[in-house]
């Protein structure tokens, strides 16, 4: 128990924190759950187009797998090996895709429901270890914060991630206060470590164990390690994980200039990647100052009340060994956070890599939050949380000026205008997930008006409301006021991204290119596959790149034999354009080949500052 607290605080601490609650509330809070998944995440199913990159190169493994069968080896380009990633998201999305095709809402819906069985394992977890208003917030906090919804635009898995370890420290805790962990308690831990190796790698089984280690260490109970069944976990985990790890490798052995799937993916993606000697190397890594503080950002709003959260856990070494369930619960859930991030901060760095460790600093928030909300008033929580929105308001109002100030030197775009040609352009700082975002100027938010002034007024109204329902008391209308702002908050930002859709995505190229593509004809992306990998998922185009065999996600495909011979560079390009062969370029506007500019060219299709051209007119002009 923390020892700051009175006798009487204490008391008030052990009833508040019980476990249970009526059947009603149960039902309430899950179903306040699902309608606020439900308002967030169904919308975003449907718009924008898959974007260029991980979003579509990602959708494209999961339709390559339901073309050709082979639910082993991922492939992506229609043939190339891709060796880099684990099986399960794609898996998800092939079964989506084979029951209902290649609409971009069925290779987004695995991700999204992914999410509600967090948000109920939030509140499950939060239940058990803490209290039943606990699990609710937490829940809350992680649906309505910037960054699991951010990163839940674009099919990455991290937040997978998240719920596998949330699932697996619900057993976990189950088997302390079991005593003896029963076989439900270590199987399923076991279970849910594999699934997160079939998720993300080894990462899956390094965070669950490494946590695990690190509180029982602190807590001074080692000795617990000796009841969790080891040996008979061990065979489940190997059970689940190992069977794909094994096919693989037997798949795809060393041939040609490849080293094989083992080699590949364990050294290079894995311990490589950590190191930041990966080869090729397709990322940037976020400056570790940044990195933590991201994640202040990525819990936006409720992270105003992380400091206060993160007091209430109990730090001091004396205090360990005599911890409730609930403060245990609490040191488990700040360790969660501090083991992964810590991890990262020596590795290769990602801004996204620390969404994993969200959903225990979600369920820190929400105990805070459950206990403010359950103290008389007058109490120091009570106190504590009308400064917090004090704060949050403080910062809400010259947010809301300098939105006004972007709206008035905004200038209004003509309609049909491209973004693109707007846009200043930073391509250093397109390694970065959405690093276009850095690209906008005040000439280019003219066609951001409507979501940059409906966020605006969001972030101040909501705000006020969460301030004047704290200083009257009423806390949970407090916390409903910042939530409603959040769903505005998040639904401008979806709105955003399909302004943005032109840009980050080639649909609308794709689209017009399908129109007149024959077989025979060959398409070149002037740079990395991923660059214009929307081609290849709507257009179910192969295509050939120009200049950039070692960039990106077609490398080590290329080195097995029977990989596809698209590799293009200047002089073969050349010869195909000269040739009876028709050819369709992909080419950032501004990056078109001089000896392609020299020679007769056709427009095929412009947009989002890319175009296509073409070496032969056809029916071009018909539907230019």
């Amino acid at each position: 128990m923390d020892s700051s607290l009175t006798d009487q605080e204490q008391l008030r601490e052990v009833t508040l924190h019980r476990p249970g609650g009526s059947a009603a509330h149960h039902q309430r809070y899950l179903l306040l759950i699902l309608a606020l998944w439900a308002v967030l995440y169904i919308p975003g199913l449907f718009t924008p187009a898959l974007l260029d990159d991980a979003d579509s190169v990602h959708a494209e493994a999961a339709r390559e797998m339901v073309v050709n069968g082979d639910w082993v080896t991922l492939h992506i380009n229609n043939g190339f090996r891709y060796l880099e990633k684990a099986p399960l998201m794609y898996w998800a999305s092939a079964s989506a895709v084979k029951l209902f095709g290649t609409a971009e809402w069925s290779v987004r819906i695995p991700l999204a429901l992914s999410v509600l069985a967090l948000l109920f394992a939030t509140y499950g977890l939060g239940k058990r270890a803490i209290s039943e208003k606990a699990g609710f917030y937490g829940a809350v906090v992680l649906a309505a914060s910037f960054g699991p919804y951010i990163f839940t635009r674009i099919l990455i898995p991290d937040i997978v991630v998240g719920l596998w370890l949330t699932l697996g420290f619900y057993f976990f805790l189950r088997g302390l206060d079991e005593g003896t962990p029963s076989l439900i308690s270590c199987w399923g831990l076991a279970a849910t470590a594999a699934l997160n190796v079939l998720t993300k790698g080894l990462i899956g089984v390094v965070f669950p164990a490494g946590i695990i280690f690190v509180y029982l260490l602190v807590t001074r109970n080692l000795r617990h390690l000796l009841k969790m069944r080891l040996f008979s976990s061990l065979l489940v985990f190997l059970a689940i994980a190992a069977p794909w790890h094994i096919l693989a490798g037997l798949r795809n052995p060393a041939a040609g200039e490849s080293r094989g799937f083992f080699w590949f993916y364990f050294i290079n993606e894995h311990f490589l990647r950590y190191l930041n000697k990966r080869f090729p190397k397709d990322y940037d890594t976020v400056p570790f100052a940044a990195f933590w503080g991201m994640m202040l950002l990525w819990l936006a709003p409720w992270s105003a009340f992380l400091f206060k959260a993160l007091g209430r856990v109990p730090f001091r070494w004396s205090e360990l060994p005599t911890l409730d369930k609930a403060q245990r619960s609490k040191l488990l859930f700040a360790l969660w956070a501090a083991v992964i991030l810590v991890f990262f901060s020596f590795s290769s760095r990602q801004e996204y890599y620390t969404i994993p460790a969200l959903p225990g600093l979600a369920l820190l928030i929400g105990a805070w939050l459950a206990r403010e909300a359950d103290s008389p008033l007058g109490s120091r929580f009570r106190r504590s949380g009308r400064v917090i929105s004090s704060v949050v308001l403080g910062i809400a109002i010259p947010l809301f000026l300098v939105a006004m100030l972007l709206l008035w030197y905004s200038e209004s775009v003509p309609a049909g205008a491209d973004l693109a040609d707007i846009l200043t352009k930073n391509p250093e700082k397109y390694a970065l997930s959405f690093g276009h975002i850095f690209d906008l100027n005040p000439q280019a938010m003219g066609m951001f008006r409507a979501p940059l002034a409906t966020a605006a007024v969001a972030i101040l109204f909501g705000s006020l409301l969460m301030w004047l329902y704290r200083r009257r008391g009423q806390v949970e209308h407090s916390n409903a006021a910042l939530t409603a702002m959040m769903v505005i908050f998040l639904f401008c930002a979806h709105q955003g991204l399909v302004i943005f859709e032109p840009v980050l995505s080639s649909k609308q190229l794709s689209t017009v290119v399908q129109r007149v593509y024959k077989p025979g004809d060959v398409i070149v992306i002037n740079g990395a596959y991923e660059d214009g990998s929307t081609l290849n998922y709507y257009g179910h185009f192969q295509l050939h790149v120009l200049n950039t065999r070692t960039n990106g996600n077609l490398y080590y495909g290329s080195l097995f034999p029977d990989s596809p011979k698209i590799f293009e560079d200047d002089a073969s390009l050349l010869r195909l354009w000269n040739s009876g062969t028709r050819v369709f370029l992909w080419t950032e506007e501004d990056k078109i080949p001089a000896y392609i500019q020299k020679r007769e060219h056709f427009i095929v299709a412009t947009g989002g500052g890319k175009m296509i051209l073409s070496n032969r007119d056809g029916d071009l002009r018909r539907i230019r």
